[in-house]
């Protein structure tokens, strides 16, 4: 393990269209001491040609392609090929700020904590802002990770070193909720109140999943990863369900 380097887990899938502006927005990082560790799921678009043109050019890109198995299994190889301490992601269609990891590192070192998130903004597929700010509570314990998945993936940063090597449940959907609900066992989770993400809303994106698909997938996730009983795994849906609403009137603001 390299003391302060960011490994950074990129899963992607036919985003030839998006992918060289996600690994641009790594490159204008003001902390420079990172990796990027990109695994293709099988692309059968463009999208390995302009991830290897960026790896040949930058030695701290590193590019994989499997057969289609999922994000999950995606980011569990890119997770084994790290050799930072810290551990962040973004996701291949969206795009960080340049002081994302300068701030977020400085926040976890300056508190000595191991677990955090950013606040980020909604942009539309071509990067043009929308009026759409993010947010969410300044901690987590594990009851209130529990209770909703508050951060989003790309605004993630773990330490390593403190909380050990994760793996991502095999599953297709809320792959990430189910990493955290492993990480908040070991640290809980800390706000950087600053926005230093964009998310890119688009047709392929979570926001564009029917409401009656998502309950689908927190009951699947509570029944079948976490081993609750029919009635636990009802009752954290119904929990995830409440709080989803919380989050839309508390901590999702237009500006």
């Amino acid at each position: 393990m390299t003391n302060d380097l960011v490994s950074i887990v990129m899963p992607t899938y036919n985003s030839a269209q998006y992918i060289g502006q996600a690994i641009e927005s790594v490159q204008k990082q003001s902390y420079t001491n990172w990796e990027l560790l990109i695994v293709d799921d099988g692309s059968t678009d463009n999208t390995k040609t302009v991830a290897q043109s960026f790896a040949e050019e930058d030695s701290r890109i590193h590019y994989l392609y499997q057969t289609n198995a999922g994000a999950a299994v995606a980011r569990n190889k890119a997770l084994q090929m790290a050799e930072g301490r810290y551990i962040a992601f973004l996701d291949s269609d969206d795009i960080w700020l340049p002081l994302k990891l300068e701030h977020q590192l400085r926040f976890m070192q300056a508190n000595d904590y191991a677990f955090t998130y950013t606040k980020f903004h909604r942009v539309d597929i071509d990067l043009r802002p929308l009026p759409i700010v993010v947010s969410g509570p300044n901690h987590i314990s594990k009851l209130g990770m529990y209770a909703f998945c508050w951060p989003s993936c790309p605004t993630v940063i773990y330490d390593v070193q403190r909380i050990g090597l994760i793996q991502i449940e095999p599953i297709r959907k809320h792959n990430d909720y189910a990493m955290w609900l492993k990480i908040i066992d070991k640290a809980d989770c800390y706000l950087l109140d600053e926005d230093l993400f964009a998310y890119r809303k688009h047709e392929g994106s979570l926001s564009s999943v029917s409401y009656a698909s998502l309950i689908t997938y927190h009951y699947k996730l509570w029944r079948e990863v976490m081993q609750y009983s029919v009635f636990g795994a009802l009752f954290w849906t119904g929990i995830n369900i409440v709080c989803g609403i919380y989050k839309k009137i508390k901590y999702v603001k237009t500006v």
